[in-house]
């Protein structure tokens, strides 16, 4: 009988399913953070990619949530930040944006990776 959480431990940490998981987390996050800013003109650069980001870490892997969350940055810069489609020097305000948003998807990567290990141990 399979347990509840099996699905979290099917892809392997570094293959190449796991990066493309990762990459098709973040586009869906760009594509909701694209209709949440044209519905409700939200200005919170990194709010649908925050959960694409744990989803991430947490189906596929440490790795995957890191390439997840870099790539994430260079998106958010020229998508989403005014002047939008450009890359523009970044204001202190910016900067700051990036550190907190680092320092958020680096916990939930920790936290999604002991979560994982701790149910390794738990099968065995």
């Amino acid at each position: 009988m399979r347990r509840r959480t099996d699905y979290l431990l099917l892809l392997r940490p570094w293959s190449f399913s796991a990066f493309g998981a990762a990459f098709i987390a973040v586009v869906f996050a760009a594509s909701m953070q694209e209709v949440l800013t044209l519905s409700f003109g939200a200005t919170l650069y990194f709010l649908a990619f925050v959960p694409a980001i744990m989803a991430a870490s947490l189906l596929a892997g440490a790795p995957a949530g890191t390439f997840a969350a870099l790539l994430t940055i260079p998106i958010v810069w020229w998508a989403f930040m005014p002047p939008h489609f450009e890359f523009n020097p970044l204001t202190a305000a910016d900067y700051d944006r990036f550190a907190v948003f680092l320092l958020v998807s680096s916990l939930m990567i920790c936290f999604s990776h002991l979560c994982r290990e701790a149910l390794t141990l738990i099968r065995k």
